[in-house]
């Protein structure tokens, strides 16, 4: 088991990308905090299956906007776990709009989860980190992020993947030498999200990568796990691109 009796903490993890990295790494051996902000059911039902096999789990219901929210997602898992070894930073916001359209408060608020959430939760896991001079974080970003692949209906959800991956890359440095800091960079993957695109939206997606198929949750859990595990230690400051070759056409 790469991750034995270490514990993780996944924001936005009642689903998708964050549901299939703390179900694998459970599998691996990690005990996992579960987080949602409102999607309670769900979160439970991803506690029970970790349960089912064979490791521990915790449900934290909490809004990582929020600085005093965050601080009770760690203090409630260091209660339950005793500390923090690896950080998975999957909660994310985002809602198309025209340029025209788009507000200040629309700005804030994609910011305040995908960015500042993004930065508290890494200066708590930090302060935990830091005490014992090891940890892994893993940022998830988005295709998006990147320069080239920017779309102007998303222009607010871009420019905060994108501060996600310059954050990531300063961070490491900061954390240095004792924290591995990554990012995980999704193409556009087969979850919830994407099952209610348009056919036309989907087929594009599909024919636009090279390997012509979406990329599957589990795909990206796997990169999580490389970087979270003893394998990566080699590793920070790397933006890992799991997109089946979008980025190639």
């Amino acid at each position: 088991m790469k991750l034995k009796n270490k514990v993780a903490v996944i924001t936005g993890s009642s689903r998708g990308i964050g549901k299939a990295t703390a179900l694998l790494f459970a599998k691996e051996g990690a005990n996992i905090v579960v987080n949602c902000t409102t999607n309670k059911a769900k979160g439970l039902k991803v506690v029970e299956e970790i349960n089912k096999l064979g490791s521990q789990a915790i449900l934290v219901q909490a809004d990582i906007s929020k600085p005093e929210e965050v601080k009770k997602l760690f203090d409630e898992s260091v209660k339950k776990f005793g500390t923090v070894d690896i950080l998975i930073n999957n909660a994310g916001i985002g809602t198309p709009k025209e340029l025209l359209k788009l507000t200040s408060e629309d700005w804030e608020k994609t910011f305040r989860t995908n960015v500042i959430g993004t930065f508290l939760c890494c200066q708590e896991a930090s302060k935990i980190m830091l005490k014992k001079k090891k940890g892994k974080i893993i940022n998830i970003s988005s295709l998006r992020g990147l320069p080239e692949f920017g779309r102007s209906g998303y222009l607010d959800y871009c420019a905060s993947k994108a501060a996600v991956i310059n954050f990531t890359k300063n961070l490491a440095k900061a954390l240095a030498p004792h924290i591995n800091v990554n990012s995980v960079v999704p193409g556009f993957v087969d979850t919830e999200m994407s099952q209610v695109w348009d056919k036309k939206t989907r087929e594009s997606a599909i024919k636009d990568a090279c390997l012509k198929r979406l990329v599957k949750p589990e795909e990206i859990a796997k990169a999580n796990l490389y970087l979270a595990s003893d394998d990566s230690d080699a590793v920070t400051g790397t933006v890992l691109l799991v997109d089946c070759g979008f980025s190639l056409k």
